[in-house]
């Protein structure tokens, strides 16, 4: 089933905290519910607003989850510990800790398994999640580089790729470790995968 487009955004300015609430109320329905019974009756319930309410901001339950699960994401802060690998492993510990929550390994498995078939729910978890959260990955590039850790990267189409290949693997890594294997992605993990991702295998 395709994601229908999202309702044109007339009348009243939206509220931040309604929106604020009711992407709340969606992760504790994620909890308590779990992904199946979740409904936008009870989120609205929850959140103590009309259920039209939601239906003006968001086009269906699928997208809904993917901006709840989105915002915990944006907690997400690149910690500068004086090196490239000690900020790589601070905020691989942050996102770790921030999948192994209850609401964040329901509602992304769920919408990762629904984006398989919509088209529309994929391209919303890339502008939701992933674009959002590249940012980590410029931060300790440019970070790095005004080190002297790294190298510059001037050709801009290199240097995008560069970030993408970046991101792609530290996300791939920690989710497939954490919501796929079911492991902790404690210190001992993280500075492993550190290293590997700096220095290959060969060191």
């Amino acid at each position: 089933m395709q994601s229908r487009s999202p309702a044109s955004r007339t009348g009243r300015p939206r509220s931040a905290t309604a929106d604020a609430a009711i992407l709340a109320a969606t992760r504790e329905a994620l909890v308590e519910l779990g992904w199946s019974k979740l409904t936008l009756g009870d989120v609205a319930t929850r959140a103590g607003v009309a259920k039209t309410t939601l239906y003006r901001r968001w086009a269906g339950k699928n997208e809904l989850v993917v901006d709840a699960v989105a915002e915990l994401f944006d907690a997400l802060e690149l910690p500068d510990r004086g090196s490239l690998a000690a900020d790589i492993e601070g905020v691989v510990l942050q996102f770790a800790t921030i999948l192994a929550l209850p609401e964040a390994k329901s509602g992304l498995m769920a919408v990762v398994a629904e984006a398989t078939r919509d088209d529309a729910l994929r391209e919303r978890i890339r502008a939701s999640v992933v674009d959002r959260q590249k940012r980590l990955v410029l931060e300790g590039r440019a970070r790095a580089q005004a080190r002297g850790e790294l190298p510059a990267e001037p050709d801009p189409d290199s240097s995008a790729r560069t970030v993408d290949l970046i991101f792609d693997m530290v996300a791939g890594a920690v989710v497939h470790r954490t919501l796929v294997s079911a492991e902790p992605a404690d210190e001992e993990w993280v500075r492993g995968f550190t290293r590997v991702l700096l220095h290959g295998l060969g060191d």
